[in-house]
């Protein structure tokens, strides 16, 4: 029985509907629901209050920017088939699926792959359920179909799926820099010897395209606030596990769920599944009350937003700095050794926003191909790494107070 073909009505884009039935039994699976539940920006909603979009309104969102390149390219007598068109489209609707609670802040934490790795393994979960008909999706997603430019439009450097994260994070963070051009550059895209590429008349919109990603990863996506309240989460959560593994925290079907992740009792998929940012944040509050003092401050802090302390630098520190400043704090919070290392926190967040080797391309009338850097000379400087390196502590007044 084929499904009802709905309308989403979206704040981005207007209404919009799909074709494909199967593209509509897969949003109402449980796997692809659960995204509703997994917000897209982790805690950035605690530095920019709108910001409470989820993994789903993203996926929707890429779905639909799936099919209006799709149907561009046809038009441009690009040849792709019925079946590759829904095979693309499964692929970029399902590309995030493998996003575990608060996206990106906790990947690692719970388990070592990555999001691409879990959402992979989730498509072939699926493939098995629908028999076989994410087959193509599958090879899209994983570069191995022949067709290029298709897996290109799931990810490269100007695929749908930036297009739309870069759109709506800007609309519901209120950061108007981030806005780009999508509809331009998805006229402008074409396909030149089984490659993506986007025509000269696109230059300009490529440019502002990689600009407002760049201002995007150092306004919003590295805000110091919300690297700071990352770190305040992965340390609550790990010493969460310590405790855990030691047998000093009870259990419960929640909590059991949450960390069987780490000690791998259970087959980890099926696990990975059950668990969202409801989960977590259930996790936080039940710990306001806990007999722990760590898990009983950072959980506190965290609810109630008592932000660590967070310093920032391109460059990295000096381990004889950290370790004088380390033992500074130590002492003006009367902190034990055990203790130092669950508030004490540093590391480094670091991102490219245009990769050199893997440029976006841009075609002229003559049908001659150039790399973007040559075409827009000083583009190349919104593709210098990015470094956040970071040293993260409490603040004294909220400390113990």
């Amino acid at each position: 029985m084929e499904n009802k073909r709905k309308l989403f009505n979206d704040p981005i884009y207007g209404l919009i509907q799909f074709e494909s039935d199967i593209l509509y039994r897969l949003i109402e699976h449980p796997y692809f629901q659960r995204l509703r539940r997994i917000t897209q920006l982790g805690l950035s909603n605690y530095v920019y209050p709108g910001a409470t979009h989820s993994r789903f309104h993203h996926a929707i969102g890429a779905l639909h920017l799936m099919d209006k390149a799709l149907h561009n390219l046809k038009r441009k007598n690009v040849e792709i088939s019925p079946e590759e068109a829904e095979g693309a489209m499964i692929a970029i609707l399902l590309h995030d699926i493998g996003h575990g609670p608060f996206s990106h802040v906790l990947e690692h934490v719970f388990v070592k792959e990555d999001h691409e790795t879990i959402s992979l393994a989730i498509m072939k979960l699926l493939n098995e359920e629908f028999e076989g008909k994410l087959d193509m999706a599958i090879a899209i997603f994983t570069k191995q179909h022949p067709k290029e430019f298709l897996s290109q439009l799931v990810s490269s450097q100007i695929d749908v799926d930036r297009m739309d994260y870069l759109n709506r994070d800007s609309f519901y963070t209120g950061v108007a820099e981030g806005v780009i051009g999508y509809d331009r550059i998805l006229n402008m895209i074409n396909v030149h010897n089984n490659k993506l590429v986007v025509e000269e008349k696109g230059k300009y919109s490529v440019e502002k395209f990689l600009i407002a990603r760049k201002i995007m990863y150092n306004q919003v996506y590295l805000h110091k606030s919300v690297l700071a309240l990352d770190q305040m989460l992965i340390s609550f959560l790990q010493r969460y596990n310590a405790l855990y593994i030691l047998g000093k925290i009870s259990e419960s079907d929640t909590f059991t769920c949450l960390f069987d992740l780490y000690a791998q009792k259970l087959p980890i998929l099926k696990t990975f599944l059950k668990i969202d940012d409801v989960d977590v944040m259930f996790l936080l509050k039940q710990s306001m009350n806990s007999e722990d003092e760590i898990l009983r401050f950072i959980s506190t802090s965290i609810v109630n937003r008592k932000l660590f302390k967070i310093m920032l630098s391109e460059h990295a520190f000096s381990s004889d700095f950290i370790e004088e400043h380390r033992q500074k704090v130590k002492y003006q919070l009367n902190l034990s050794e055990d203790e130092i290392k669950h508030y004490y926190l540093t590391g480094t967040e670091r991102i490219i926003t245009h990769i050199s080797k893997d440029q976006i391309c841009i075609v002229n009338k003559q049908k001659n191909v150039k790399p973007v850097s040559e075409i827009l000379p000083d583009i190349l400087s919104t593709g210098k790494q990015i470094n956040k390196h970071f040293i993260c502590y409490p603040n004294k007044q909220y400390f113990r107070g």
